[in-house]
């Protein structure tokens, strides 16, 4: 493993419990003392990992998407055919097409492995979308079955693993280079969408108590014309905790925002600065490029940007004109 950052770390101990051998190595001397201290074989330096594996080698890069190409220039003159490098981070699947053809010239097998779980994997396991060649998934399925949940969690459909099905257990061969990382993609964006629905959904019922607060006449803002229908003023954390108990919208997204909620039930350690990783832009290109709808998708990576100040100019370029064609100076508060 190269990356010993929360996931890369805790995927190593997830292995190093199921009996796997493991050498890893970051740039933190720190990360790979910890990892040593679970059962891990500590390396130096990437030359020093791939000379303490035995050949064919399965090198886990768990890198930022920006880092991988530099790491696997580190290791390519290092490789020999037959080895096989998986990148388990948030690459763009056409970067993975790429890197595929150039080690392929080498005889190295690419595989692209898109992993979902975060900091919950190390007990509840990853759920791995593999791309690459048939033949290096096979190679590496015990690698996989160990870091997915394993039939842990029930299947939604009742399907009951075969030979050839993985998919129950948490981990599927996807299709060829890139396969994996496009699925990961939208896989992503997707939690944008579910993200947003929940926080837009939640920010309803926190200002459902309007019609209590008192609010001056304003000429320029349209007046709540029925103040005793927002008159509540609701639990947030309660309903959320309630909504994780038989509700049709309960999730593991839900979990962790019920949590939150009940730690801090106003949020006030958060500024509300949402940051985008990447994969939800990649999506809505994609779904461009592909001329297929995806609005909700689309909104919800707009409301990111937003959420950093990315809109505060069009907003001034809105209350200029305001300003300029009816006179409307800007409300404060």
């Amino acid at each position: 493993m190269i990356g010993l950052g929360r996931m890369g770390a805790y995927m190593v101990r997830r292995l190093i419990e199921d009996g796997h051998e493991c050498v890893a190595y970051d740039k933190s001397a720190r990360a790979v003392r910890a990892a040593s201290a679970v059962g891990a074989i500590g390396a130096s330096s990437p030359s020093d990992l791939i000379a303490r594996l035995t050949a064919p080698r399965a090198v886990w890069i768990m890198v930022p998407a920006e880092a991988v190409d530099a790491v696997i220039g580190q290791l390519r003159a290092l490789l020999e055919p037959g080895d096989m490098l998986i990148d388990g981070g948030n690459s763009h699947y056409s970067d993975d097409i790429r890197r595929a053809d150039e080690l392929r010239e080498a005889g190295i097998h690419y595989v692209d492995v898109g992993t979902s779980g975060g900091v919950l994997g190390l007990e509840q396991g990853y759920c791995l979308m593999v791309g690459g060649e048939k033949e290096a998934f096979d190679k590496l399925e015990p690698i996989f079955a160990t870091l997915s949940p394993g039939g842990g969690i029930p299947s939604a459909t009742g399907r009951k693993r075969t030979a050839a099905d993985t998919a129950p257990m948490g981990y599927v061969h996807c299709g060829p280079s890139g396969a994996g990382h496009f699925v990961k993609m939208v896989h992503n964006g997707i939690e944008y969408g579910v993200m947003a629905a929940y926080a837009e959904g939640l920010s309803v019922l926190q200002s459902a108590d309007v019609g209590l607060r008192e609010r001056a006449a304003d000429a320029q803002t349209a007046p709540l014309a029925h103040p005793r229908l927002f008159q509540y003023r609701f639990d947030i954390a309660a309903i959320t905790e309630v909504w994780c108990h038989g509700s049709i919208i309960s999730s593991r997204l839900l979990d962790l925002t019920a949590r939150a909620l009940a730690a801090d039930p106003a949020l006030s350690s958060f500024r509300g600065q949402v940051s985008d990783s990447g994969e939800g832009r990649w999506t809505v290109q994609a779904a461009i490029e592909m001329g297929v709808p995806a609005q909700v998708l689309s909104a919800a990576l707009c409301a990111r940007f937003a959420s950093r100040g990315k809109g505060e100019f069009a907003d001034k370029v809105l209350s200029a004109m305001r300003l300029a064609f009816g006179g409307h100076g800007e409300r404060k508060g």
